[in-house]
């Protein structure tokens, strides 16, 4: 059996097939997902192959600043000195 028949063979087997109901909401088409095919995160890519519509989960991205700053790499260059000038200060009054 060929490779691309047999993961779908596979998927198949772990996901088998259920009948769902379309309706709409406002102007879109919709479809509820019954829970043993949800998918992780909160956005997801939809395309169409034929009369099939494939529904993938997308990597869920940093939802902090800090979660986004923990796959940064370490900056080699040294924080500038603020008391050579290179930034205008100017005497603030409270």
């Amino acid at each position: 059996m060929p490779i691309a028949l047999e993961k779908i063979a596979a998927y198949a087997a772990e996901s088998p097939a259920r009948q769902v109901r379309l309706f709409r909401n406002g102007a879109n088409q919709a479809v509820r997902i019954p829970k043993e095919f949800e998918l992780p995160g909160k956005e997801a890519l939809i395309h169409r192959e034929g009369n099939k519509l494939i529904i993938e989960a997308v990597k869920a991205t940093a939802t902090t600043l800090a979660e986004a700053m923990k796959d940064w790499e370490d900056m080699n260059e040294p924080f500038p000195d603020v008391d050579e000038g290179l930034l205008p200060l100017d005497d603030i009054t409270l």
